[in-house]
């Protein structure tokens, strides 16, 4: 039977480092930026070693790399898979965020590491080719006549919603729906069947 872990100032910590690893990388990502987060600190906020730390993650790039597989895993669910919803709405729904939203970390990490090769880039271009192929998807079956554009038009305006609510410090998501709204309306015609 293996120890339990200890934190840095040797209490037994149980099983869950990783995941406490992964919270407090997410928090303070989120709070304080990826560089401005040292490694010291995300340890202590987690409370483990750098030596666990380092034993579940070999770099801080997997780590950055792996907080963001995990941000949002299967590609904002609680819009393209709403069976309540015909697809036209789900378009327009994934313009619905919280006041609240905070910059899109996919964004805040593309950004921030200036690395086209780093996991983290790549990770984040991987999810926005996802959100767009979505998206892409969901026009298709509202019945646009060209879904790749639909997807792509609306997959940008997502995106620069949430650039502009931070930039800016204020909400943009109300007026990127209302342009989402027009989008759809001319891509799709009036007459366009929605499937069963």
């Amino acid at each position: 039977m293996t120890e339990p872990e200890k934190g840095p100032l040797g209490r037994r910590r149980g099983r869950g480092a990783r995941e406490r690893i992964l919270g407090a990388a997410q928090q303070l990502f989120r709070d304080q930026g990826i560089s401005s987060t040292g490694m010291d600190q995300l340890c202590a906020v987690a409370q483990v070693s750098k030596r666990t730390a380092y034993q579940h993650f070999t770099s801080k790039d997997e780590l950055v790399a792996e907080y963001l597989r995990r941000f949002d895993p299967h590609v904002m669910p609680g819009v393209f898979d709403r069976t309540d919803l015909t697809p036209r709405e789900r378009l327009l729904a994934a313009f619905d965020m919280p006041a609240s939203t905070p910059l899109c970390p996919y964004i805040a990490a593309a950004v921030e590491l200036h690395d086209p090769r780093h996991p983290a880039s790549l990770c984040a271009r991987d999810y926005k080719t996802a959100i767009a192929a979505r998206l892409s998807e969901t026009a298709r079956e509202a019945g646009a006549t060209d879904p790749e554009e639909l997807g792509e038009q609306l997959a940008l305006l997502l995106d620069g919603a949430s650039v502009r609510s931070r930039v800016l410090d204020r909400e943009s998501f109300p007026t990127a729906a209302a342009i989402a709204a027009v989008l759809v309306d001319n891509a799709v015609p009036v007459d366009a069947a929605v499937p069963a």
